[in-house]
């Protein structure tokens, strides 16, 4: 029987942040992974996933810089974009790696983990008691129950990063962040896309600002289908025919391979949470305001709770966690200003409440747009705007941005709405001239 502190079940982004955490202050940790040490983020998510953007984002750039009187050609060699992927990942890597958690005094053990009572786990045929448990095993892709599509070969996020290729058409099921952001890199390299989405792009977002987005990859020669069912899928001689339905009628779309992307589901299966008296359904472990489940010596922190889906509120559960596991502090999970990020070109970024969110209540806009903007302009970025959300005392209840950095430009936002920092004090900022970062405070 190991004896410890605390036990992390899950080597991604939370669990690594809790394990580290725990035994840099001395506390003995162990940390079981039956997978990649890193997770999904660093193997198959936003590490992979934004190296291959910033690819796409050179070739890009190439096309458009005749505008600055400087002509160029874009050759795409999808061999060493792959290998610019995986020296990404390779770089980053030992940053998770086991040799540097045991070097700082956890006990690895790479092995599937299960619960056989409230207070044992069993991994690698050792038995674990610890005061406190963390369960931090993530998601993986949920895959839609698409007639044909289980006897067809396609990719999804946990596999298309493998690709040394350029697709010849490459067909994307899911609109959402993941699906634009990839049918956005993928015909920047060269590839023809379809992106095919049940509902509205990007649903979660403002309209106006989906507007930009939708625009501009509609501009570079994604074909974007919503509102758009894919009913039926066969493989072909030279790929994969997908039968689709709208209201303008259905069509038949032959594609060379196929990327499913219509959202994540937790991994909880093998966990044997019922031994261990912890409540969880489909949408993932339930958890109280402190990240416990109904288990009071377990907690469970990113992906696989019910919260938003985000390498950064992972990290953010982690600490919660490190302060009310170890130090008995008092935590509330609060998400009220958690940013999140659509990282296609330009960027969507939003926090606190959108527009339509509050669209019953008695609220206010304001807005600048990037054409307003200096620098966007001297970059030729000048698309998108920046959007705050007020209440009737001018309160700030959410901001919106689209365009160049968006990702970046939120932070100050992000900020503002935790510390409940007044419109007034943003607009009193001095703001160095020219950067985009003036675009908040003529907003504001």
């Amino acid at each position: 029987m190991e004896r410890a502190d605390i036990c992390v079940i899950g080597a991604g982004s939370g669990g690594l942040s809790v394990a580290s955490g725990a035994a840099q202050l001395g506390r003995k940790t162990i940390l079981i992974e039956k997978g990649e040490m890193g997770g999904d983020c660093l193997n198959a998510g936003c590490v992979p996933s934004k190296a291959l953007i910033a690819a796409a984002q050179r070739a890009q750039m190439m096309r458009e810089s005749s505008a600055f009187g400087i002509d160029a050609e874009a050759k795409i060699d999808s061999q060493r974009v792959n290998l610019h992927v995986r020296g990404i990942i390779e770089e980053i890597a030992p940053n998770d790696s086991q040799a540097r958690f045991e070097k700082l005094g956890v006990k690895v053990i790479r092995a599937p983990a299960r619960f056989i009572d409230a207070r044992t786990v069993e991994a690698g045929g050792q038995k674990i008691r610890a005061r406190r448990f963390v369960i931090a095993t993530g998601s993986r892709p949920a895959i839609p129950p698409i007639p044909g599509l289980e006897n067809v070969p396609y990719f999804t996020n946990e596999t298309i990063f493998g690709l040394d290729f350029t697709p010849p058409h490459l067909v994307i099921i899911g609109g959402g962040p993941v699906g634009l952001e990839l049918a956005q890199a993928h015909r920047r390299l060269a590839a023809k896309v379809t992106l095919i989405e049940m509902g509205r792009i990007l649903p979660h977002e403002d309209e106006e600002a989906v507007v930009v987005v939708r625009e501009r990859l509609t501009r570079e020669g994604v074909r974007i289908l919503e509102n758009t069912n894919a009913t039926a899928i066969k493989k072909t001689d030279n790929g994969i025919a997908i039968q689709v339905v709208s209201a303008h009628g259905s069509e038949v779309i032959e594609a060379s391979h196929l990327l499913v992307a219509t959202g994540r589901k937790p991994n909880i299966e093998d966990l044997n949470l019922e031994a261990a008296g912890i409540a969880a359904d489909a949408h993932g472990i339930s958890v109280d305001h402190r990240l416990k489940t109904a288990n009071a010596r377990v907690y469970a922190i990113g992906d696989v709770t019910q919260a938003p889906r985000f390498t950064h509120v992972a990290n953010y559960h982690a600490g919660l966690v490190i302060r009310h596991a170890l130090f008995r502090m008092p935590v509330r999970a609060d998400y009220s200003a958690v940013p999140r990020i659509t990282f296609t070109d330009p960027e969507l970024a939003q926090v606190g409440l959108t527009e339509a969110e509050v669209r019953h209540t008695r609220v206010t806009t304001a807005r600048a747009d990037f054409a307003q903007n200096d620098r966007a302009v001297i970059e030729r970025q000048a698309e998108g705007f920046a959007k705050l959300v007020l209440d009737s005392r001018g309160r700030i209840l959410g901001a919106t941005i689209v365009g160049a950095h968006a990702g970046e430009l939120i932070q100050p936002w992000a900020m503002a709405l935790a510390q409940r920092t007044k419109l007034s004090a943003m607009a009193a900022m001095t703001v160095a001239y020219p950067t985009l970062s003036e675009i908040g405070k003529r907003a504001a």
